[in-house]
């Protein structure tokens, strides 16, 4: 259930006047519904006649305004940033082998940009300002065009400022051009964001005062109290001794929670609910998208399978489970089959277990399922500070690398920190970064240059870091904090990476010339996140070389699951399987784990390539630049 945050109502922006007002005409399509429950628009918010449906745009052509809009998710009339005045923005259905135009016209006062997540396109269409184009000026139109040489379920939102957190996303439906393997009588995305009444530059001011802000769950006495009684008070002590220590909190898995946020499904709040209809006996495909900001979800259906069929937009073997986790960015489509004539919930919870999504699948629209008490919250463990198989009890700062010696004393207050380097990003308004992707490339760091097999960015230990996972296990077989028990304690299948095998054969098997290892690091108290230490403004491009095949290595030195984006080319993820390795545009990193993929660098330009949690953007970014042979 959604929480109010009474002393934080400032309004997501101020009203607008009627010369902004404006948005843009749809594209001629037909008008479909994604269910009977739908996005907020104006008026009372808590109402179904309130709600209307997203519109889904068909064709090859089309016509997108961005603009403001009035919303109302909470009970209180905000202004949100929408496409063609709905949020989410219109679902937009092409045919594979077509080539699209897309005339996005940017009626807001400051500039803008749309970026199709997880679509192999040239890099001058990728739309991520300072890198791919210089974005969308007010009251100027940017034609992106480009080939559509993929299927499946992706989306698309806005890559400036905090234009995704309010209200600027929606879904990407492909048609294949030969037949379908997977097989459905019907066909529903559903598109899992997060909303918050509160101007997200003021959520992430409150992260930067104190990383844990947004969150209620800290140990108390009483769980002291009951560790005692069940673990006996040397083992309490020795676990509680290294927590305060490093002052971290084994529950804090997410940011932002939903003191502030309320989870929508297809812009349905979970008071209203979307549903969508079924006929017994019937496959119904399910396309579920993450399109949040800074939500992680775990996803499941009580009282029925479901079949994941694509992983990010990519045909994998069928694999039947009982729940899976979906990072920020990524997408699933997963097939069921209800067996009788009763209405079942669809349920997202997030991670942190302070708020949940749902909608209705049913076979009458009077017909209601009972929503699911959420799982109880987990805690973090020694594996994921990246401890595992380690003893403990000896070490005062958990045996972590680069704490030793480390003065938290500030930390609380922030005192004499120097926020200049990121404020020049002026808090990703605009995300324009030009100004960084200029800079002259360091060959044998993470280029090619070096003569060891694997380059390492450089790591500096300093105020962006504040600790390092010492015995980083495998993340390939973890459900993640709060399912691993599930199988056990509730007999439900998790999903995880191990299980997804693609459904055809690896395109590219040449095995990697290079390996490049990376560290997802951050400083939670400061609330700064980084790679290697080096924070977005401070680093050089990563340089791949063209047509050259690497391995990636992601090291996670954090406490937090960080969901890693690479625009403009496939991540395929090493399972095991060489031969059906599954591709991927965003792969989720648990805490104190690492995981690997491979690239194929077959795409000149510069790209994007970050974390996807939006407020950790900032920091936890590089530049990957793939040049031709003789170009540094």
């Amino acid at each position: 259930m959604r929480v109010t945050q009474p002393h934080l109502n400032t309004p997501l922006s101020a009203p607008v006047s009627r010369r902004k007002f404006v948005t843009g005409i749809s594209a001629g399509g037909a008008i479909m519904g994604l269910g009977l429950q739908h996005s907020a628009l104006a008026g009372g918010g808590k109402s179904p006649a309130d709600y209307r449906p997203p519109q889904i745009l068909r064709g090859n052509q089309f016509d997108l305004g961005i603009g403001y809009q009035p919303v109302n998710f909470t009970g209180a009339q905000r202004m949100a940033t929408a496409i063609n005045g709905g949020v989410p923005a219109p679902v937009l259905r092409w045919k594979e082998g077509e080539r699209v135009t897309l005339r996005v016209t940017n009626n807001l006062a400051h500039d803008s940009s749309i970026h199709w997540h997880g679509i192999i396109l040239p890099t001058n269409m990728d739309g991520v300002p300072g890198l791919s184009f210089d974005g969308i000026k007010p009251g100027e139109t940017f034609e992106y065009q480009f080939d559509v040489n993929q299927n499946g379920t992706y989306w698309y939102h806005s890559h400036s400022g905090w234009q995704e957190q309010t209200g600027m996303y929606g879904a990407i439906v492909i048609d294949p051009k030969d037949p379908d393997p997977v097989e459905c009588d019907r066909d529903y995305v559903v598109l899992l964001s997060d909303w918050s009444d509160n101007d997200p530059s003021d959520i992430y001011g409150n992260l930067k005062k104190m990383s844990h802000y947004y969150n209620f769950q800290e140990r108390t006495a009483g769980d002291v109290w009951r560790d005692i009684k069940n673990k006996g008070l040397a083992q309490t002590w020795n676990e509680r001794k290294m927590w305060n220590v490093m002052r971290m909190n084994q529950a804090d898995l997410s940011d932002v929670t939903g003191y502030t946020y309320t989870y929508l499904m297809n812009g349905a709040t979970p008071d209203t609910g979307w549903t969508a209809l079924f006929k017994r006996g019937e496959k119904v495909r399910l396309r579920f998208i993450n399109g949040s900001a800074m939500s992680i979800f775990d996803v499941r259906i009580p009282g029925l399978k479901m079949t994941v069929v694509a992983s990010d937009g990519q045909n994998i073997e069928p694999v039947t489970v009982d729940e899976f986790r979906m990072g920020v960015a990524e997408t699933y489509d997963v097939v069921v089959e209800p067996a009788d004539d009763v209405a079942y919930t669809v349920f997202a919870q997030t991670i942190d277990r302070t708020g949940y999504a749902r909608g209705t699948l049913t076979p009458n629209a009077s017909l209601q399922a009972d929503v699911p008490a959420m799982d109880h919250v987990a805690l973090l463990s020694h594996n994921d500070m990246g401890m595992g198989g380690m003893d403990h009890s000896g070490h005062s700062m958990g045996g972590m690398k680069g704490m030793k010696g480390m003065d938290h004393s500030d930390m609380g207050g922030m005192k004499g920190m120097d926020h200049s380097q990121h404020s020049g990003m002026q808090e990703m308004k605009g995300m324009d970064h030009s100004a960084h992707a200029m800079k002259k490339p360091a060959l044998g760091r993470a280029g090619f240059g070096s003569n060891s097999d694997i380059q390492h960015e450089q790591t500096e230990y300093g105020p962006h870091t504040d600790m390092l996972a010492e015995t980083p296990m495998s993340g390939l077989n973890d459900p993640g904090v709060g399912l691993r028990e599930h199988q056990q304690r509730y007999g439900r299948k998790v999903l995880t990476y191990a299980d997804i095998r693609n459904l055809t054969k690896t395109l590219d098997p040449r095995e990697p010339e290079r390996e490049i290892q990376i560290h997802l690091t951050g400083n939670m108290n400061r609330y700064m996140w980084s790679m290697d230490g080096i924070k977005f403004a401070d680093a050089d491009p990563i340089i791949l070389r063209y047509g050259e095949r690497v391995r990636v290595r992601l090291v996670n030195d954090t406490m937090m699951t960080h969901p890693i984006h690479l625009h403009g080319v496939w991540s395929e993820l090493e399972t095991g399987d060489p031969d059906y390795i599954p591709r991927k545009h965003t792969i989720i990193v648990q805490p104190g784990s690492t995981i690997s993929y491979l690239v194929s660098a077959d795409a000149i330009g510069r790209w994007a390539y970050h974390c996807h949690l939006l407020f950790h953007m900032p920091g936890m970014m590089r530049e990957v630049r793939v040049v031709d042979g003789g170009e540094v």
